[in-house]
């Protein structure tokens, strides 16, 4: 999968009130965009919410650089002025860390199979926010994001009619702050540009992952069901489709959680990587 970068824009922005800040905005491949702080000082309240979320709908990834962390409350209270922050069980802030043992393959060192947040919740997240603490760097374990808008668009009239009779049943046991099951339409609508996006998460076999994730497909033959998750589980892995996000410390990371499915890629040797992230409704 991709994650180069392209040269940066022949550009730079004023950061807010602070004069000596300039921004650089640098774009990924094959979308996203690096917003880099030249100067120091900067903190992401100078950039006003509605420019951040018109650079988050363009580009469905925007890597905030050379930007203050936040502390942990005071990065759910940034995140409330996007909107309602979801909170689950360990709180509005949820940290994403590899444990020794865990009950759920979200905190394990190994892959993270493609999904959307808040499958299991009733509220379907419009953002998602993270921060990056913590980072070992070239073990892995980068956040892989794919567009589903451009998926669907590349599909052909034939598989676009398909898609638009499924929906399918996904279940797995809560052992952390999620879980049940839910049934969704497989092509949904963009709340904000209205373009075709695809809702899919991956099953998870009992032999790999700490807590299973089964799927049930609606609208196509039985005997065809899986044929049809692996050929779109293909279609969504494809390197045009996909951006891999190599963290590095102080990140801040706003993605856009209706054109985007994501997952992680294993890690290849211990790790201190700690991430914390919010979602907004």
């Amino acid at each position: 999968m991709s994650n180069s970068v392209s040269q940066p824009a022949d550009r730079s922005y004023p950061c807010g009130s602070t004069e000596t800040t300039k921004l650089i905005h640098t774009p990924l491949r094959p979308f996203g965009r690096v917003v880099q702080a030249i100067g120091g000082g900067a903190r992401i309240e100078d950039i006003p919410v509605d420019t951040l979320a018109r650079w988050t709908v363009e580009s469905r990834v925007v890597v905030l650089r050379g930007f203050q962390l936040l502390a942990k409350q005071e990065f759910a209270d940034y995140c409330r002025q996007w909107g309602e922050v979801l909170k689950w069980e360990p709180g509005d802030v949820v940290d994403l860390v590899v444990e020794e043992n865990p009950k759920n393959y979200l905190f394990d060192s190994g892959d993270v199979p493609f999904h959307w947040d808040g499958a299991f919740v009733e509220a379907d997240p419009r953002w998602f926010f993270f921060q990056c603490l913590d980072v070992t760097p070239g073990v892995g374990g980068e956040t892989v994001f794919s567009d589903t808008s451009r998926v669907y668009q590349d599909a052909d009239d034939a598989t676009r009619e398909l898609w638009s009779r499924v929906s399918m049943t996904y279940s797995t046991e809560k052992v952390v702050h999620y879980g049940g099951q839910v049934t969704e339409r497989l092509v949904s609508q963009h709340p904000a540009t209205g373009i075709p996006v695809l809702r899919f998460a991956e099953p998870l076999s009992e032999e790999t992952y700490k807590n299973p994730v089964h799927v049930e497909v609606h609208g196509v033959d039985p005997a065809e069901a899986d044929g049809f998750l692996a050929d779109l589980a293909e279609r969504v892995h494809r390197p045009q489709y996909c951006y891999d996000h190599d963290w590095q410390a102080g990140d801040i990371l706003i993605a856009d959680n209706f054109s985007l499915i994501h997952g992680r890629n294993a890690f290849s040797g211990p790790t201190r990587r700690h991430l914390q992230r919010v979602e907004v409704i």
